[in-house]
């Protein structure tokens, strides 16, 4: 574009100089012959005009069709498009609140992704590696090409209204460091660290991460009662799952504010009132209370585990927040 200004001015100053005309005449004179409309001149021309007016044909001609050909490409070939799609997850980025921030797209970190994506719970993927990050931006996510142990990109996807951050890069030692950064900027944020080796879910848990989850151990447990225990198995799998619409399994916090608060379970009634089971109480001190007694209170902040139907659910957890 500078090109194309820049010979257009030249070939106004030329009119100028050598023929004498004013400002706009000389500036119509090149648009017309740059552009090549092909219109009457609008003055006759000298020798010396004419000879101008060859070199600024070739000149203006070939950098107008040079110009063209840039931006022709780059709408064919995609650098606008990534371009406006790049300031466009920007914008969104910067409005997301209360989401997951997912460090890493590899197998493990997609299938992360994908599970949120269908409780649609919002999320941001922070990827280093520009295939796994173009891949995650194909399957419609928001992404940003980054190191995720670096604590300006974790600002950047908004670590301060996050509702927390699962890191599962490929390795232990980028885990623990990105653990650590996070905390050090949000000290209450809940975190998921991946353990691949022995040694690293210690590490991961001094560096500040709430749980820490290692796939060979969960893959190999899960394999083992599969074989031991495959109605249980099934049962959990069918309670747990995303895609199940008769039948789920649901943590919900109660809201200080909430009517639940210092009631029984037999006084919440919520059997009858919701058709759901409380199947246990975790207190804010991580305390877990299985198959809880009936006159066992529901205190503020506690998270009921429950077990009933999606819509019941639903309701249960309006009640517990109001």
């Amino acid at each position: 574009m500078a090109l194309l200004a820049a010979v257009t001015l030249a070939g106004t100053l030329g009119y100028m100089v050598i023929e004498g005309w004013d400002a706009w005449d000389a500036f119509y004179m090149s648009a017309i012959t740059i552009t090549t409309v092909g219109y009457r001149e609008i003055h006759e021309l000298s020798f010396a005009g004419q000879v101008w007016t060859v070199i600024l044909l070739f000149s203006g001609v070939g950098a107008a069709l040079y110009v063209f050909t840039l931006l022709a490409t780059m709408v064919v070939e995609g650098g606008l498009p990534q371009r406006l799609q790049k300031r466009r997850q920007a914008r969104m980025i910067s409005t997301i609140k209360d989401h997951f921030i997912v460090c890493g797209y590899g197998r493990i970190g997609s299938i992360i992704a994908g599970q949120l994506h269908q409780q649609n719970v919002p999320f941001v993927i922070i990827e280093r590696d520009p295939a796994r990050l173009q891949a995650a931006m194909m399957d419609g996510f928001l992404a940003v090409q980054a190191d995720a142990s670096h604590e300006d990109v974790l600002k950047r996807v908004g670590i301060e209204t996050a509702r927390g951050l699962i890191a599962a890069v490929g390795t232990d030692a980028e885990n623990v460091y990105t653990v650590l950064s996070a905390r050090v900027l949000r000290p209450d944020i809940f975190i998921v660290g991946r353990a691949e080796g022995d040694d690293a879910t210690s590490k991961l848990l001094r560096a500040g991460a709430n749980r820490v989850v290692s796939p060979y151990q969960i893959g190999a447990v899960q394999m083992a009662q599969t074989a031991i225990r495959p109605a249980v198995v099934d049962f959990i799998s069918l309670a747990t799952s995303s895609d199940n619409l008769e039948l789920a399994m649901e943590e919900i916090t109660v809201d200080p504010k909430s009517s639940l608060v210092q009631k029984s379970l037999l006084e919440a009634n919520l059997r009858q009132r919701f058709g759901v089971i409380v199947v246990a109480i975790q207190r804010e001190d991580s305390r877990m209370d299985f198959n809880p007694e009936p006159d066992t209170p529901i205190l503020a902040g506690d998270k009921l585990v429950v077990l009933g139907r999606p819509h019941s659910l639903r309701r249960l957890e309006v009640e517990a927040t109001e």
